[in-house]
Formats: C-alpha cells, sequence, structure tokens
C-alpha cells in the first residue's frame, strides 16, 4: 500500500466533455485531493484507452481512474497501468475481456438513447470517412440529463462531442478490475444506458456499489458531491 493520496483522473464519456466533471472537480479540490481531467478523444476503445493510460503513467504516484459512461470501457483497459491502484465507475460500461459495448447493451432492454442518435461523418487520414454519432438536440434534455436545470442541458446539447461508431463494437483487450479494486455509482433513472447494465457490470466486477434512485446520465452535472463522495471513498481506501 502506498502512503501518498492518489490523483484522480476524471474520463468523461461521449456526448460530453471534461467540463462536465466541473462540480465534483470542486468538491475534490476542497478536499485536498488532486484531480486532472483530461480529453477522452472517442475515435475508439483501444486508442481512447492507450490516450488515458499515457496520461496516467506520466502521473507522479498512484492514480485513482473515474469514468463515466463510456469513458467506463476506456477506463478498464487503461487501468491496467502499473500506478492505477483503483476503478471509479459512474453511471458507466464495465466490460469483460473480449466483449464490446453492443455485445454488453444487446442483452438487455435498449434505452431511448439508441433512437435519438444522429449520424455523421468525420475524415481520417489516408482512408475513407468514419462515421460518429450524437444524439439530437431536442432529445439530449430527457435522455442524458433529465434532472439537470434547462438552461445547461441547452449548452450541454450543442457542446457534445461525439462518438465514433467504430467504438460500440472494439472489444476490450485488458480488464483492470480483475486485480485492482473498484467502486461503481448506478443512475436509477439513466435514459442513456439502461441502469440494468450498469447493475450487472458493476456486480460481475465485484465493485462496491451505490445507487443513486431519481438520477440522469447527467449525475456528475446534477449530483456532483454524492459522485465526489464516492471518488473519495476509492482515494481513501486505496491511500
Amino acid at each position: 500500500m502506498t502512503t501518498s493520496t492518489p490523483t484522480v483522473v476524471l474520463v468523461h464519456g461521449a456526448f460530453a466533455d471534461a467540463a462536465s466533471w466541473a462540480g465534483v472537480i470542486t468538491e475534490l479540490q476542497s478536499h485536498g485531493i488532486p484531480v486532472v481531467a483530461p480529453p477522452n478523444p472517442l475515435r475508439g476503445l483501444a486508442s481512447d484507452a492507450a490516450y488515458i493510460a499515457s496520461v496516467a503513467s506520466q502521473i507522479d504516484g498512484p492514480v485513482v481512474l473515474v469514468g463515466h459512461s463510456y469513458g467506463g470501457a476506456v477506463i478498464t483497459v487503461a487501468g491496467v497501468t502499473e500506478n492505477v491502484v483503483g476503478l471509479v465507475y459512474v453511471a458507466a460500461y464495465v466490460l469483460e475481456e473480449g466483449e464490446s459495448l453492443g455485445e454488453l447493451q444487446g442483452r438487455f432492454p435498449a434505452s431511448p438513447l439508441a433512437a435519438n442518435l444522429k449520424e455523421a461523418t468525420y475524415p481520417v487520414e489516408g482512408a475513407d470517412p468514419a462515421a460518429e454519432v450524437a444524439i439530437t438536440q431536442e432529445a439530449f434534455p430527457t435522455v442524458f440529463a433529465a434532472d439537470v436545470p434547462g438552461e445547461v442541458t441547452k449548452v450541454l446539447a450543442v457542446t457534445q462531442r461525439p462518438l465514433a461508431v467504430a467504438a460500440f463494437w472494439e472489444t476490450a483487450s485488458a480488464v483492470a478490475w480483475k486485480t485492482k479494486p473498484s467502486w461503481a455509482l448506478v443512475s436509477g433513472a439513466d435514459q442513456a444506458i439502461n441502469p440494468e447494465v450498469e447493475r450487472f457490470g458493476a456486480k460481475r466486477a465485484g465493485a462496491t456499489i451505490v445507487e443513486l434512485g431519481g438520477a440522469s446520465h447527467a449525475v456528475a452535472v446534477s449530483q456532483p458531491k454524492e459522485v465526489a463522495d464516492l471518488i473519495r471513498d476509492a482515494v481513501h481506501a486505496t491511500s
């Protein structure tokens, strides 16, 4: 066990950016916990995980990785990095080795998210354009952030970052929760990921689970203190 306080690395998911952690960052900083909130490229599981692993490995001392939504899949793979000592899943996908987001989701009833995505293309150097998806602006408030004030969701809807379609079908090459302790927050009223998907993955990982009954997918925005409290539990347990 290490004696230094781990640095918390907050990994956002699809249709959001690092600013979605603002309230959580404030809470953690008020308790003297070092925090980094890097951009998640959202271009593919292997490349996104490699980027986050690179960020973590360049931090001096232990790291607790926190992943929201698709970010949970990213930290599952990136978490095998040597100095990562714990994983926290926030309304997130918790994959098994060799499993994809699409496979895990496919075992449960679809959430309203699937019917409210719009597709676009983006250029890829030396190859054909690739596809990415975002949530339609009309559906964004109810699907992503039903418990967040309307004036905030209007901003979140236009600043969302799209996810490469390929990311849904890339499989996890490694699984950090098999060798490192994990914690999970389940958003009970999530309309983007079926809460059953969150519960199933968290239980399978043997995570310490907290459930917030009325929480939307944007729980880090609507209930930052509760999210930060769970992260602090992980920090204390791994210090």
